[in-house]
């Protein structure tokens, strides 16, 4: 069943590109006693996800922790390697890159999308949420091949 609004996150492991290799994150420990701004995106380097998503985060930052959030998370079914050089080249210091490597994490919450016919194999929807001490208080997921809800324009709207 797919996560909701009032959910806690399910607790999996993630990963986080540190100086020393890939450090492992506990999400019911990482997302515990804060506010934070999550969302997903199906690939790193992806076009729209470089190019909108991702920056679209970077450039609101200041106004999301305005209204509260504590940190923003970006998550992706890729490897830290790959997350934290991504996060290095578009510049984005004020958005913790975590790696859901095996797809554990939309696994577990139920959205994932099958991007075997552009060779990427199982992917992590496009998605945004507000995650208040781990739990669900806003979710956000878009309808297949479409930028709209998960942007940081629509949730600046609705917190």
């Amino acid at each position: 069943m797919t996560i909701a609004v009032g959910d806690t996150l399910p607790d999996v492991k993630l990963m986080k590109a540190g100086e020393a290799g890939p450090e492992p994150i506990q999400t019911a420990d990482y997302f515990a006693g804060k506010k934070v701004a999550l969302f997903s995106v199906p690939g790193a380097f992806t076009p729209t996800c470089s190019a909108k998503h991702l920056p679209g985060f970077v450039e609101k930052a200041d106004e999301l922790k305005a209204k509260g959030i504590d940190e923003i998370v970006c998550t992706a079914v890729n490897d830290a390697f790959v997350m934290g050089s991504w996060g290095k080249a578009s510049g984005s210091a004020e958005v913790t890159m975590l790696a859901d490597g095996n797809a554990d994490f939309v696994k577990a919450m139920d959205l994932t999308m099958d991007g075997s016919g552009f060779g990427m194999g199982t992917r992590g929807q496009r998605f945004s949420m507000i995650v208040d001490n781990g739990v669900v208080e806003q979710l956000n997921v878009e309808a297949p091949g479409t930028f709209e809800v998960s942007s940081a324009e629509y949730m600046l709207g609705k917190l």
